[in-house]
């Protein structure tokens, strides 16, 4: 089997030297070995993020305790330096507060995107240029392209592992200095070259989104860090007539159907909006979540003078929909539901990603009944 990469250095790689950002896992375990099969000096560098209870030995964290270890073993086995620097205090200021900070004022966070803008990134970009690196190789799914006026992020071949909603903050300079080998490979590939090496995390489960949260119950660690979270309020329609209780709102999220326990009512009910300030859930029919523009802050821009037509995906999970960027708003060509104050709305030219910014509000397509 070969195991070429491509890690954009030029033929010879002889007399460069590769730093790879190693979460543990195996996608940067399998960058990491492709970088060294390369011939240039290899670094592997971990940051320690977060070190609490059952995250430090549960399966599919990243960044912790076991994560660390498996780091290193991969790094000792291809005989490569790994280095582990703590960066707790900045991940809890920059991702885990801002998180708990999100849902407490109604909106929707992604985490991911906040640890890619600061520590993977920002700070990983430091240590690797500090250490003198030619670049700095992830394991994201994502593609690189070399553009007429320079680096282009694009997404990836397989659109089932496709990460570009993640990095839609990353700057043209980082981009200028990343590299992402994994972004034309599938996930078995990966895997099979990981066995193949002999690396003993072939099989480990990927990383969850949320990768500090030890049980998944986001709610939970919200209301340790703030428990003013936990306050019940109205449930109402609107008209603002009281339809029932809710638990908090660190429960619910815009376009959320299940849990409302709402009966009685003629057609399904989904949340429409969190009025922080209130403490009050507001649900309306389907169509009510209907809009045609969403105004963004903190715009990334990395499209250079693409003008017109775009496509803009709302959601990680959602498909990228016609658009079109009038200053700091995106207007939709069909009405779109779900979309979340504190999520992304990331911006595309077929394939190649244009930028993105925070969703700070909505505009309904259509006039409430």
């Amino acid at each position: 089997m070969r195991f070429d990469a491509d890690f954009q250095l030029g033929a010879d790689l002889t007399g460069r030297r590769i730093v790879v950002a190693m979460s543990g896992g195996v996608d940067s375990s399998v960058v990491a070995a492709l970088a060294a099969r390369t011939g240039a000096e290899t670094i592997g560098i971990t940051l320690q993020l977060y070190d609490h209870g059952e995250a430090v030995g549960r399966a599919g964290s990243c960044c912790a305790g076991r994560d660390i270890r498996d780091a290193r073993a991969v790094c000792d086995r291809l005989g490569i330096a790994h280095y582990v620097f703590d960066h707790e205090s900045s991940f809890r200021e920059s991702v885990i507060d801002g998180f708990a900070d999100e849902y407490l004022a109604g909106r929707t966070p992604i985490p991911c995107v906040r640890c890619n803008m600061g520590p993977k990134f920002t700070d990983l970009f430091q240590i690797a240029r500090d250490l003198g690196a030619d670049c700095l190789a992830t394991g994201h799914y994502v593609r690189r392209v070399a553009g007429a006026a320079g680096a282009e992020l694009h997404r990836a071949a397989d659109p089932a592992r496709d990460q570009s909603y993640f990095l839609f903050a990353t700057t043209q300079a980082q981009l200028d200095y990343l590299r992402f080998p994994l972004g034309g490979m599938p996930k078995p590939r990966v895997r099979e070259i990981a066995g193949d090496l002999g690396l003993g995390v072939a099989g480990k489960p990927d990383s969850q989104d949320i990768c500090f949260v030890p049980d998944g119950d986001y709610a939970s660690l919200v209301k340790k860090l703030r428990p003013e979270a936990d306050t019940s309020g109205e449930i109402v329609d609107e008209a603002g007539r009281v339809l029932g209780r809710h638990r908090g709102l660190i429960h619910f999220t815009v376009g959320q159907r299940r849990g409302l326990e709402i009966g009685g009512t003629p057609e399904p009910l989904y949340v429409i909006r969190l009025d922080a300030a209130a403490r009050q859930v507001v649900v309306g029919p389907r169509a009510a979540l209907a809009v045609d523009a969403a105004r963004l802050s903190g715009i990334n821009w990395l499209g250079g003078g693409h003008q017109g037509p775009l496509t803009a995906k709302v959601r990680s999970l959602a498909k990228p929909v016609p658009a079109r960027l009038e200053g700091d708003t995106v207007l939709f060509d069909a009405p779109e539901y779900g979309v979340a104050p504190g999520q992304a709305a990331v911006l595309y030219a077929g394939d190649r990603v244009l930028g993105g910014g925070w969703i700070e509000e909505t505009q309904r397509a259509f006039a409430a009944a």
